[in-house]
């Protein structure tokens, strides 16, 4: 699994989106009373590595992001979303840097639905891959790719999906976005979870 930032990423960007998941992942916890060690027993993270996320010392990927969320009964988007957001459906945040430069994804807003419906803008340099874990036995993905020719893995099963093109499909299971081509590929990304 992939982590938020990588180390290409101009230091500046990291440190404040990390910063910035460190303090809403301890602002969350000490609404709920929780230890350290208490959510790393509910979220299956270790205790070191909760306390590195709050002090904005290490990176995290999208799937402990995840766990500690659903351990804490919140959604993602509250655990990256900037703190002095006003509108509540904008985040506006980088959530995931690839390892080709230009790959990236930007979680745009959030919906309400059965937990939530989260609205991404991602790009894929050439060669580049993400793996994303399944989300929910109910959900749906809904992708609609901007520019270059996107793959799509899901099982044994691959998919094409041309510019102007979309796909949708269920996000019960693990699926992996791929960039295939010489050039970048921009998709936007509907998770209704």
């Amino acid at each position: 699994m992939s982590n938020i930032l990588r180390s290409q990423h101009p230091a500046s960007d990291r440190s404040d989106v990390l910063a910035n998941v460190g303090k809403n992942l301890r602002r969350l916890r000490d609404e709920r009373d929780l230890s350290q060690s208490a959510l790393a027993e509910t979220s299956g993270l270790s205790r070191r590595m909760i306390s590195a996320i709050e002090g904005g010392e290490t990176n995290v990927s999208l799937a402990s992001i995840d766990r500690l969320a659903a351990a804490m009964s919140v959604t993602f988007s509250e655990i990256v979303r900037p703190l002095d957001t006003a509108d509540g459906s904008r985040v506006n945040s980088l959530a995931w840097q690839g390892k080709v430069a230009g790959s990236e994804a930007m979680l745009l807003g959030t919906a309400p639905s059965t937990k939530e419906t989260e609205l991404w803008l991602w790009s894929l340099g050439p060669g580049d891959r993400h793996r994303s874990e399944a989300h929910s036995e109910t959900g749906h993905e809904m992708i609609f790719v901007v520019e270059g020719m996107l793959t799509i893995e899901l099982g044994n099963e691959e998919f094409h999906v041309a510019s102007g093109d979309f796909r949708i499909f269920s996000s019960a299971s693990s699926s992996t976005f791929a960039n295939r081509q010489q050039a970048l590929v921009r998709f936007v990304r509907c998770v209704v979870i």
